[in-house]
């Protein structure tokens, strides 16, 4: 995309009267020749008032002035005229004018003789405007010194003449604008102004001083200009000084402001040691000894050496210290060299004291400004011996800077991140230059050391990527790869995560092409490379393309893919060739991509790389055959369609022509990719396709210009097929929106609709391809009903569309149809629908446009009641205004007059206005109708102004009649609370309107109003309502009431919003206004008022969305009133807030309800790059009352509290204040556990919700299922670095909560923060760079925490146990253990102490896990220091039976287990053979094994908990890993461990072992399916778990017990053997139906027993396939089939949906195509069917299981027509049908198959004869949206089956149908015509908007009935046909 330069405004000098007048005499004086020429020229260019005409005089001007001669044109009055004339408008134009850059032009290239003429002349004129300038004229001024010191050698010698002068007026601009910048606060625009203008002095006073550093030198060494330039210089100073410690500046001009003062002292000191002496004396804050800079220049600095100075000073002074003195090719000297390292220990310091994280950003670009001057200083070779061991890695200072990377290499901020990066490969080159290894760095032992630690770090670290990334280019590919081998891979592992994609993708780029480069290198003569670097990068890729799930490879594609085809083209041919290799396992069907789909992902990134010839013959049937194009187009998984898609629609070269095998792959692709319930895969398709039109548009551009030039057939032949191609295109589109069709289907046909009108426009005639010709009326009909539907996308998609078709299709230009809609439109806009205003308002927007639409008004208008209201426009306002224009203020004024008569009976009565006229309607319609016009071209003002003012009046009488509901205290139940006398008394009112008659059930029951009076003296209706009906009655709901009443006040809310943000505002810079000032402060109360006292969250919600509309306006308007009520109106609501209490209007419940969005508004509309004083001011007012204090014990103290908390919590989730609000979170954090310790349920109520609200700020969102996922952690140092203040408070309150712990018997303390604490401290962990010590101090923490581990209560230990872990070093695990441990006791006694036992041993549990887990373990020096066997054998006895607690001997247990486990631990080979003996022991003497009675354990005693974790140790025994557990006997003590854990009476037990059970077997299962089966492990006795099936009273354990059996070969489950008796297929089938018919209440257990049984079922088949089935068997048969039918229903859960598609796909070999038909055809037809229903079923998973069948498809049943292996559902279903078809003919049953088809055709559904006398009878339901299944389109399924109905009767010698079956469904079709002809009738006009969904359902039928019939008729024409054919003997 080429972005057009900004070219600068050309203006006109416009010179005022007096001066003008005075200029043009002074150049009519007499002259010479030359000058009077000249002077006309200037006389010319001022009378012009053309600017371009002004440029061409000036230059003409600048050309003659250059020409002039001394001796022909002498010094005169005309020619001093001239030249004053050329300063005159050099100092008036403004400084971006071309003008002004002309002007100087003109002035330089005066002669040498007349130069110092033109300098007097424009220094004059400069010290005059110095004199006599204005404070508004500043910054015009400003710009003109720079103007003349930019490239201007005159104005650089003016500005020298004038020297002191100038610097005197550049502080005194300074100090005012200093002075005003204390006067702005709240006032955003004008702030920003003023600091824009600023920065703009500041940048003029360094350019002055670099232009005039001798001239400043010379003055102030002599004495006759040194005291005023002195003065000037120290006024410049103090000026710096007051920028560089005022906060409210932003940074930029304070970091300017330190870059000049740098340059200053420079300029004044000289450039020898004395700058860094005074540098660093500035840095410190102190005044140095040896300093030798003026007095006057320490004393104009004095703010700066004051040690109150902000902590920001250093940071910008360091940056002017590094950037105003020269560091590169230059010798350091001893002080430049100690400034040098000084300013990184500043800017460390800076670390953890500032907060603001645009102050982080600045240091971060500071330190890497100074690592780049370090890099330049060390390159040289006279680089100072103690610098290079200063900077060389391992120093302390570099270790601290690595410290500061890896704190902030993962910083929220980009740019923070970025200067991270780039210091660390500073800090590299740095070492590297001071290092002894700098030849050869891939031998340094530290760098070495460094990259291993990096590669060793958890891959969630987004830093880790872009560091290794640096040592690739410092070290090379090769030395990582030595490393770390399986580096490739486990980076492309990590593809399918979006937030760490790109990183990685970067990383592997940076590590193939480095690679490529040093095989490159190292072979020179030829490719041998390639076979190498291959097998490292491509092979691994094609292996996870294939294997991996779809998931896992999403972004392989965008981000990995390119960069190595974009690095070696001619891998794409090895990748091709290694794919047609892959084995048979890689086929996608177990939801991978497979070897087809990791095929299209390649050659769809070489195609759009440009790697891939695009050539037809090369590409189409060469490299990739056709049939496989057409395969993975309906491939089952999207990301194969969609690289298959994009395999064919993009290419390199937008201009490539489409062929035609392209234009059939996309014939085949199009009509079963349009109803994708995923929005990425819509998403996807919609671009890819508008990629090919492209390629059409750009390539028909080019055949026509070739056809111009050079006529030929070939390029016609093509335009003709692109017409034919985009005619089929659109037509198949308009095809698609059907009634009926699924919202996926219409968006997706209409957003390619609306793409082919952008690209190529529906023309009609002879215009490009004249697709307006092939659009039928019925088709922008179809559009047109598209308006109606459910769905926002929809309806503004096809309101677009229909603007583009050609009007004579589309019709509105007719009188009668623009009549309907409008009426229409009318009606739906007072419907209690709240999705009808939507579609009214649509039709309002799409009507608005018609020429005759203010006739249609008048027309329509006395069927609203209302009176016409005259057009009072005048022809000249009538013809300047454009036809949107008055359209749009028709319309208004119309909706506004039905509106005021609603409000009047809203008035009278709300109840009768929410059951027939809601408010809400017509205010939407009037809204969305504004926001298509153009408010700043309006030309109807006085109407407009009328029209605004009424509006805005109607708007708060809306808001007067549905306050009090929504205001109320209990909204939903309106039960009046409220002390407000006035809102009871509305309360009051409503509440007897509404009052039930008898009982008080009115919220469960619907209440009828009758339109008649009626003398009930609480119920007093209107009489009339609807004309239609005297007696109509309403039904009315509480529901109805508060819909009515919030949605009214959201719609008065967007409509105040926009009134207030769009229509010109009345002001004395705007005439043309429309809004007035008052208006809009009268707005902002009403905000506030509904803000702070409205009670729904609905209302407020939406009051907030149209208050921030305003605050925005507000912010940008010029008036100083308007910009500053933001910050009045938030001062005032803190001090409502601050003196609130239960008496007050503020609610104190429902989270404060609207005063957190109130605040929010208003903060949100202050600038981000502001200095953001409000947000600052509010924090710091809310946080002071949020921390408790002792004197706040009353509600009256607290109720400020919990309004500080519920605010506090909305500001932290408000994303819109970003990184401005993180300085806070320390505080928030502080104020939120504090407030637990509370008394008061609110104040804790609240701290709880503000506390989870920081713990998302902090650790961002929780990124997956794993609540303690290092992905939503970080590290200790990085979490105290970023809120140091965090580290005192944490401790402190630690140490107050460990004193409370005491483990005691029968006391229970718990501290109430102890719970947050140990929260926040476990969502830490540590970090193995932070080296063997730890920095920030986190030892004190760890005693601690370790103390809370004795508490009595158990969650408290539990958390203890998982915070102590990051506050050990990975070095110190192995010693902390070992101290744990030795704390245990080591024999039973009366001073145990349980609760410290159980403590610890979760404590010792949790450093082990995550030890064994971390893959940064160190390896152990002395195995023996950290051997912990001799601790822990003494206290096995805490396993054993001699000690009375279950729970620590359950840990105890847990911890056995993990060390005997296959990880490897602290313990030597010998001593963990004989922990594991011992162990065994223990076991096998256990409760669970040797249990001494039934009453052995106390009941009251948790002893599941226990013997769970025996059972852990004993499925590792006999199951997970029987080989680390041989010994005597091992195979019966496993077998025996097996057996009792099934034979447990605690159900959690056998749950769990059969889990683990189940677990084994599958991956066992699915090794043997991958071509690596292995022998299990462990014996299994199959009879005890056919007898459990059977017996097991647990729904959950018999579950698992049939998923077993049904894993298992049927070969060891048959005979099925219960206890003593053995069962034969049938009789176990029978019993396992019986089982699932009564499981219905379990859906695990009916699910696996459906499998096992239809595992059955297909046995039985295959065994008695060559004899006939017995009764009983048919029976089984038939019950087996009910099963799964049922389990197809629409309404079962999804997992029985899953399992049935599962059987039915498993079952298509076997049952559903067997020739035999051993179901029967009814059964078989019936399965069919459910098949069908399944394709069809909303869930996507579902429709993907039943989608499977397509793969079990036999052989012999394989055409042309069927498509077979993984499809997509659509393709399934078009597949399934059409074998049906075939298989009734194999079968011979092809009459059974039409009257089946011919059924299904009908459908089952009837319309409800209620519908069809009165469709609108449900009003009550307001939410109603139509049919549950959005995807299923039953008019496509219709027609399917219609298609393949037509085909079945002319099959050869197949019998016909029964006239009695063709009388029945001919008797159903007709009388289901019939009644749907009824209700067409009895649905009001357009029903299409008015009854959408009853107009559906009647459509469906009559299609159904139209096609059954015309079915039915065919099939009587061939009985016909056959019986005369018969009789005539043919």
């Amino acid at each position: 995309m080429v972005v057009k330069k900004k070219v600068p405004k050309v203006q006109a000098v416009v010179l005022d009267d007096v001066k003008l007048k005075s200029l043009m005499d002074s150049l009519s004086a007499v002259g010479d020749s030359a000058s009077t020429q000249l002077a006309r020229v200037l006389k010319d260019s001022l009378s012009s008032s053309e600017p371009v005409e002004q440029i061409q005089l000036i230059s003409k001007a600048g050309s003659m002035l250059e020409q002039l001669r001394e001796e022909e044109s002498p010094s005169g009055p005309l020619l001093q005229a001239c030249l004053n004339t050329l300063s005159v408008l050099f100092t008036t134009l403004p400084a971006k004018n071309p003008l002004k850059r002309a002007v100087a032009s003109a002035i330089s290239g005066s002669p040498d003789w007349l130069q110092e003429k033109a300098v007097e002349c424009l220094s004059q004129r400069l010290s005059f405007s110095l004199c006599s300038v204005s404070t508004d004229d500043y910054p015009h001024l400003t710009d003109c010194i720079t103007s003349c010191l930019d490239g201007f050698p005159i104005g650089e010698k003016c500005i020298r003449r004038l020297l002191t002068e100038v610097l005197q007026f550049l502080p005194k601009v300074l100090s005012y604008y200093v002075e005003q910048n204390s006067c702005l606060a709240g006032r955003h625009v004008a702030q920003a102004r003023l600091m824009q203008s600023c920065l703009a002095v500041v940048k003029t006073s360094m350019l002055m001083v670099q232009k005039s550093q001798e001239p400043i030198t010379a003055a102030l060494l002599s004495a006759s200009n040194q005291c005023d330039l002195q003065q000037a210089l120290s006024a410049l100073l103090k000026c710096y000084t007051s920028i560089l410690t005022d906060e409210e500046f932003v940074q930029t001009v304070q970091s300017t402001a330190g870059m000049a003062l740098i340059l200053l002292i420079r300029t004044v000191v000289g450039n020898g040691d004395d700058v860094p002496i005074t540098a660093a004396g500035l840095l410190h804050g102190t005044v140095e000894s040896d300093n030798t800079a003026p007095q006057w220049l320490n004393q104009s600095c004095a703010g700066l050496y004051e040690s109150s100075r902000p902590a920001a000073v250093g940071l910008y002074l360091s940056h002017g210290a590094l950037a105003m003195i020269g560091w590169r090719g230059k010798t350091l000297g001893p002080q430049a060299e100690k400034l040098l390292l000084l300013i990184p220990e500043v800017l460390l310091s800076l670390d953890t004291r500032v907060k603001e994280s645009s102050t982080v950003m600045v240091v971060a670009r500071v330190l890497t400004l100074w690592s780049s001057a370090a890099v330049d200083c060390a390159q040289m070779d006279t680089c100072p011996p103690l610098l290079r061991l200063s900077l060389v890695g391992g120093s302390p200072l570099t270790t601290r800077l690595y410290h500061h990377v890896y704190s902030n290499w993962e910083h929220p901020l980009d740019g923070v991140r970025h200067q991270t990066r780039s210091l660390f490969q500073n800090l590299l080159l740095l070492h590297q230059h001071c290092s002894e290894h700098r030849s050869e760095p891939s031998s340094d032992p530290y760098v070495t050391q460094l990259t291993r630690d990096l590669l060793a770090l958890e891959w969630h670290m987004k830093g880790k990527y872009g560091t290794l990334a640096c040592l690739v280019e410092h070290l090379g590919a090769e030395h990582l790869l030595n490393l770390d081998t399986g580096l490739p891979s486990r980076l492309l592992g990590l593809m399918g995560d979006q937030t760490l994609a790109p990183y990685a993708s970067d990383l592997l780029e940076k590590l193939f092409v480095s690679h490529k480069a040093q095989l490159c290198a190292r072979f020179k003569d030829g490719r041998e490379w390639i076979d190498g670097w291959h097998e490292v990068w491509v092979t691994p890729l094609l292996q996870l393309l294939c294997t991996a799930r779809l998931d896992q490879t999403t972004y392989i594609l965008d981000y990995f893919l390119p960069k190595l085809l974009r690095c070696n083209p001619s891998s794409l041919s090895h990748m091709v060739q290694a794919l047609q290799e892959m084995p048979s396992y890689t086929d996608g069907s177990s939801g991978s991509r497979g070897a087809l789909g990791a095929l299209m992902t390649c050659l769809r990134a070489a195609r759009a790389q440009g790697v891939l010839k695009s050539l037809e013959e090369e590409l189409w049937d060469g490299l990739v055959p056709v049939s496989l194009m057409r395969q993975a187009l309906v491939h089952k998984h999207d990301q194969v369609r969609m690289d298959a898609l994009g395999l064919v629609c993009e290419s390199h070269r937008s201009t490539e022509t489409l062929s035609r095998q392209e234009m059939d792959l996309i014939h085949h692709f199009l009509p079963f990719n349009l109803n994708s319930q995923s929005p990425g895969v819509r998403q996807q398709t919609v671009s890819l396709l508008k990629k090919l039109l492209c390629r059409v548009k750009d390539s028909a551009q080019l055949l026509n210009k070739r056809l111009d030039q050079h006529p030929n057939d070939q390029d016609q032949e093509i335009l003709h097929m692109y017409q034919e191609f985009l005619r089929w295109f659109c037509g198949t589109l308009f095809q698609m929106l059907h009634p009926g069709a699924s919202f996926y289907r219409c968006l997706m046909a209409l957003h390619l609709l609306s793409q082919i009108a952008e690209h190529f426009a529906f023309n009609t005639g002879s215009v490009g391809f004249a697709l307006g010709d092939s659009v039928s009326a019925s088709d922008a009909q179809a559009v047109l009903h598209c308006i109606a539907s459910n769905f926002l996308e929809v309806k503004q998609l096809a309101c677009n569309l229909l603007q583009k078709l050609p009007p004579t299709v589309v019709r509105l230009q007719e009188p009668e149809m623009l009549q309907c809609l409008l009426r229409a439109a009318l009606d739906l806009s007072t419907s209690t629908k709240p999705f009808d205003s939507v579609t009214a308002a649509h039709l309002f927007n799409l009507l608005l446009h018609q020429q005759d639409l203010q006739d249609a008004l008048l027309i329509c208008i006395p069927n609203q009641h209302i009176s016409p209201q005259p057009s009072s426009l005048n022809q000249s306002q009538a013809s300047e205004a454009s036809l949107l224009e008055q359209n749009t203020l028709a319309v208004v004024q119309c909706l506004m007059g039905c509106l005021k008569e609603e409000i009047v009976k809203a008035e009278s009565s709300l109840l009768q206005a929410a059951a027939s006229s809601p408010l809400y309607g017509r205010a939407h319609c009037i809204t969305a109708v504004l926001q298509q016009l153009n408010t700043r071209s309006l030309v109807l003002l006085s109407h407009w102004r009328a029209v605004v003012s009424e509006l805005i009046g109607l708007c708060y009488r809306m808001s007067d009649v549905v306050s009090p509901v929504v205001q109320s205290s209990s909204p939903e139940g309106l039960i009046p609370m409220d002390t407000d006398s006035e809102t009871s008394a509305g309360l009051q009112k409503i509440l007897q309107e509404i009052q039930p008659r008898d009982t008080n059930d009115f919220f469960s029951n619907a209440r009828e109003l009758e339109s008649s009076e009626t003398e009930h003296k609480h119920l007093k209706p209107q009489a009339n309502i609807n004309d239609e009906d005297d007696g109509e009655a309403y039904r009315v709901t509480a529901q109805m009431v508060l819909v009515c009443c919030w949605r009214t006040m959201k719609e008065v809310s967007m409509l105040l919003g926009h009134l207030c943000q769009s229509m010109p505002l009345c002001s004395s810079h705007t005439p043309a206004g429309v809004i007035t000032q008052e208006q809009v402060e009268a707005v902002g109360m009403y905000f506030r008022e509904q803000l702070l006292q409205s009670r729904h969250r609905g209302a407020f919600e939406l009051a907030y969305v149209g208050f921030v509309r305003l605050t925005e306006m507000l912010c940008r308007s010029r008036s100083e009133t308007l910009q500053q009520l933001p910050a009045h109106w938030l001062k005032e609501v803190l001090e409502e807030v601050k003196s609130s209490d239960p008496s007050s209007k503020l609610c104190a419940t429902r989270r404060s309800a609207g005063i957190p969005f109130y605040i929010q508004a208003l903060l949100s509309s202050e600038p981000k790059s502001s200095s953001c004083s409000l947000l600052k001011m509010t924090m710091r007012c809310l946080t002071a009352l949020a921390m408790p204090s002792d004197d706040r014990s009353t509600d009256n103290s607290t109720v400020p509290q919990v309004h500080a908390l519920n605010i506090l919590r909305a500001l932290f989730r408000d994303t819109r204040l970003g990184e401005n609000i993180v300085p806070f979170v320390a505080e928030g954090m502080q104020a939120a556990i504090l407030g637990f310790t509370s008394p008061v349920w609110a104040v804790r109520n609240s701290s709880t919700l503000l506390f989870s609200t920081l713990i998302t700020r902090i650790f961002g969102v929780k990124k997956g299922k794993d609540e303690h996922s290092k992905k939503n952690r970080m590290t200790g140092r990085e979490f105290f670095t970023r809120f140091p203040a965090l580290y005192p408070f944490l401790l402190s309150q630690l140490q107050e909560a460990a004193v409370s712990v005491n483990s005691d018997p029968g006391q229970v303390k718990l501290h109430p923060s102890l719970f947050l604490l140990l929260l926040v401290l476990g969502r830490l962990y540590p970090s193995p760079m932070d080296g063997s010590s730890s920095p920030l101090g986190l030892a004190p923490f760890m005693p601690l925490i370790i103390r809370c581990g004795r508490s009595a209560v158990y969650r408290t230990r539990e958390m203890a146990a998982r915070a102590v872990v990051p506050f050990v070093l990975v070095t110190q695990v192995p010693s902390t253990i070992k101290i744990l441990l030795e704390e245990l006791p080591q024999e039973p006694g009366p001073g145990v102490q349980q609760n410290h036992i159980h403590g610890t041993l979760l404590q010792v549990l949790s450093l082990i896990r995550s030890y064994l887990t971390d893959t940064h373990r160190p390896l152990s020096g002395n195995p023996q220091d950290c051997d912990i066997s001799h601790v822990l054998f003494p206290r096995l006895w805490l396993a054993t039976r001699r000690n009375p607690c279950l729970v620590t001997r359950g840990a105890f247990l847990d911890l056995l287990g993990c060390l005997c486990g296959c990880f490897p631990v602290s313990i030597s080979d010998s001593q963990l053979k004989k922990l594991r003996e011992e162990t065994l022991n223990i076991l096998m003497v256990s409760e669970l094994v040797a249990p001494k009675g039934s009453n052995e354990i106390n009941p009251a005693v948790p002893v599941t908990q226990y013997l769970q974790s025996l059972a852990r140790i004993s499925i590792s025994i006999c199951v997970e890993s029987p080989h680390l557990w041989q010994c005597l006997e091992s195979d019966r003590i496993q077998k025996d461990l097996l057996m009792h854990l099934l034979q447990c009476q605690h159900y959690e037990v056998r749950l769990f072992a059969l889990e683990q059970l189940l677990k084994r077997l599958q991956t066992t299962h699915e090794e043997s399916q991958r071509g690596c089966e292995g022998p299990l492990h462990f014996e299994l006795c199959v009879s005890n778990l056919t007898c459990l099936a059977l017996h097991e009273t647990h729904p959950g354990c018999q579950a698992k017990v049939l998923q077993i059996l049904a894993v298992l070969p049927l070969s060891s489950v048959l005979p099925w053997r219960d206890g003593l008796s053995s069962l034969s297929c049938q009789e176990a089938l029978e019993r396992l139906l019986t089982l699932t018919e009564t499981s219905t209440h379990s859906v695990e257990l009916y699910c696996a027993a459906l499998c096992l049984t239809s595992r059955l079922v297909g046995h039985l088949v295959k065994s008695t396939a060559q004899q006939e089935h017995s009764g009983a068997a048919m029976s089984c048969f038939s019950r087996w089939g009910a099963l799964v039918v049922l389990g197809c229903g629409e309404l079962q859960p999804v997992e029985v949906k899953l399992m049935s598609a599962e059987v039915l796909v498993k079952a298509v070999h076997t049952l559903l195509t067997a020739p035999t038909l051993p179901l029967g055809i009814t059964h078989t037809v019936a399965l069919w069917k459910s098949l069908f229903t399944l394709l069809q079923d909303e869930d996507q998973d579902v429709r993907g299981r039943a989608a499977e069948f397509t793969c079990y498809i036999p052989a012999h049943l394989h055409d042309t027509a069927v498509a077979t292996g993984a499809v997509c559902p659509p393709v399934a279903l078009e597949t399934g049908v059409a074998l049906l078809c075939q298989l009734f003919q194999m079968w011979d049953q092809v009459a059974a198959g039409i009257v089946n088809l011919t059924g299904w055709l009908l459908g089952d559904e009837q319309l409800d004869s209620s519908c069809v006398e009165s469709p609108d009878l449900d009003e009550e339901f307001l939410f109603e949206k139509g049919d549950l299944n959005l995807w299923a389109e039953p008019m496509l399924w219709a027609r399917m089956l219609h298609g393949h109905l037509c085909a079945l009767p002319g099959v050869p010698h197949s019998p016909g149908v029964s006239p009695e079956d063709l009388d029945r469904l001919s008797a159903v079709a007709k009388s289901n015509a019939l009644t749907a002809e009824r209700a067409m009738k009895t649905l009001p006009p357009f029903p299409q908007f008015s009854a959408t969904i009853e107009y559906g359902r009647i459509m469906l039928m009559k299609e159904r009935s139209s096609l059954a019939q015309s079915v039915l008729d065919t099939l009587r024409q061939v009985d016909t046909s056959y019986i005369v054919c018969k009789n005539v003997g043919i």
